[in-house]
């Protein structure tokens, strides 16, 4: 498999045979992974090439420089705010990320550092195993930018880590640090920062050394309350891409841009 056609996505091999894929999200601006109309499209396609590539046994992801994931280009937000063919798109590749990751049959591991924000939040939890280092800050920052937090929080955060914690951050857009996120049950695993990346490594190399068929049929049975959640999912995402074409989001991308709180009508 050649990966060389990804733009925002630093790719590579590990382990023996590189079996264990580890993919980056490149931090295009120095600091964080954002999502603009590339790193998008490549965050939701990446999985089917894992899952079609027969010499990965495993797969890593982790962000570049001083976070795991930054969120969506605001200019992409604006964009999808007045025009609909943009709009639609974006709408089409949000689904296939949460549904490329579940049906990806090669179990992915997250390793989280900083600021786990937006479309990398959404793979980093929806990983088979997540990992977050203790001081890492996770937020679902949907409803502070006035649309419903639909891309994947409620397919997941209520089977996580129930649905009164779910709703208390995602109603809030409350921050959640790594080590809070692992005691309520949001991350598999919570660890110091300079054990983040050795641990994940450790734990792919053993999921790439097991019997990859047991790991991947336990991963797809266990996916089936993933899948249960379809219509919840199909419903919430609707909901979120409905408010982009709503009056609510200017005013968040203007208060962001701003920085400061929105003043909602």
């Amino acid at each position: 498999m050649d990966y060389g056609h990804y733009r925002t996505l630093s790719i590579s091999r590990r382990g023996e045979a590189g079996a264990v894929l580890d993919i980056q999200m490149r931090a295009a601006n120095g600091k964080l992974p954002t999502a603009g109309h590339d790193g998008h499209r490549e965050l939701a396609e990446i999985w089917r090439d894992v899952g079609a590539d027969d010499s990965v046994r495993c797969a890593v992801l982790r962000g570049e420089g001083m976070g795991f994931s930054g969120g969506g280009d605001l200019a992409m937000v604006e964009q999808m705010a007045v025009d609909d063919a943009v709009r639609t798109r974006v709408w089409r590749e949000a689904r296939d990320l949460v549904y490329n990751i579940v049906n990806c049959d090669k179990p992915i591991v997250s390793a989280m550092h900083g600021p786990a924000v937006g479309a990398g939040l959404v793979a980093g939890l929806l990983a088979d195993i997540s990992i977050a280092s203790r001081t890492a800050k996770i937020v679902d920052g949907h409803t502070r930018l006035g649309v419903a937090a639909g891309d994947h929080a409620a397919i997941v955060w209520p089977l996580l880590c129930g649905m009164a914690k779910a709703k208390y951050h995602l109603l809030l857009c409350e921050p959640v640090s790594g080590e809070e996120a692992e005691r309520i049950g949001l991350v598999s695993l919570a660890v110091d920062e300079a054990d983040l990346l050795p641990r994940a490594y450790e734990l792919a190399d053993r999921l790439a050394a097991g019997s990859q068929s047991a790991i991947r049929f336990t991963k797809y049975a266990l996916n089936n309350w993933l899948r249960q959640a379809g219509p919840t999912f199909d419903a919430s995402l609707a909901l979120e891409f409905m408010g982009f074409a709503g009056p609510d989001v200017r005013e968040g991308v203007a208060s962001l841009r701003e920085r400061r709180a929105p003043k909602f009508s």
